[in-house]
């Protein structure tokens, strides 16, 4: 799929619609993507900063999708583990860029070129206007070469 298609279908799948989460860029290549979100009425908390799983959705499906389209229909990418740090409160436009590397790549096809999997882990930092830290996301991925590809690789 086209980037600049899966940005049209992403920004209207319901969990980033209604939450306000908006797919800013996703590079031709897959290799980035920059997501934000505004606080509004509908995704801000108790005390009138950011929502913490408004937050947290923003990070999800990214590093998956990228390397879905990265690595191609020979391999299983999942998302196995994330773990979530607030660090401060979350006010006005808030944004995260997701990145993958030549080296990263080159480093899980080495990891699963014999058939076993790879958890790589992604660290993703969402900040606020003034470029602050306001939470730190960790991601594991489970990624394995399908039983296909390992075969005719043999």
């Amino acid at each position: 799929m086209k980037a600049s298609t899966l940005r049209r279908l992403i920004n209207l799948w319901p969990p980033f619609l209604f939450t306000g989460i908006r797919a800013e860029r996703i590079s031709s290549d897959y290799r980035e993507v920059e997501v934000v979100l505004n606080l509004r009425w509908y995704n801000r908390n108790y005390v009138g900063t950011h929502f913490g799983g408004s937050l947290f959705a923003m990070t999800d499906p990214w590093y998956m999708l990228m390397l879905m389209q990265r690595l191609g229909r020979d391999y299983y990418v999942w998302d196995r583990e994330a773990s979530i740090e607030f660090l401060a409160p979350g006010r006005g436009r808030v944004r995260a860029r997701f990145q993958i590397s030549d080296e990263q790549l080159a480093d899980i096809r080495q990891q699963t070129a014999s058939g076993e999997k790879y958890l790589p882990r992604f660290g993703i930092d969402i900040l606020d206007q003034q470029n602050q830290v306001v939470a730190r996301v960790s991601k594991t991925l489970y990624i394995r070469r399908k039983p296909d590809a390992r075969s005719a690789a043999a």
